[in-house]
């Protein structure tokens, strides 16, 4: 299953040699966690979702095949605050 979703993601980003992969198990099925280049989760995850739809779509039926159950996330490190970085303060209430 690994061998397949790095194949699928190093095909659709620019940097294929910074796709990485972490599998784990969470609640009995197996979860994968694909890594790629901060400009190209774009290219992984596609308007709408929809690259990333397909690429769930393909694993899910090649795993359900194997009598296996797999998840599929991708990291996003362009969400994730950067350390020491300061956080946007909400004002108090009644105001």
């Amino acid at each position: 299953m690994e061998q397949l979703i790095i194949y699928l993601a190093r095909a659709l980003v620019d940097q294929p040699d910074q796709v990485s992969l972490r599998a784990s198990d969470v609640d009995g099925a197996r979860l994968y966690e694909l890594k790629v280049a901060p400009e190209d989760v774009g290219k992984v995850i596609g308007r709408d979702g929809r690259t990333v739809g397909a690429l769930r779509t393909l694993v899910g039926a090649a795993a359900q095949k194997q009598g296996q159950k797999v998840r599929l996330e991708i990291q996003d490190d362009r969400r994730q605050p950067q350390a020491g970085a300061p956080t946007p303060a909400t004002p108090p209430e009644g105001q």
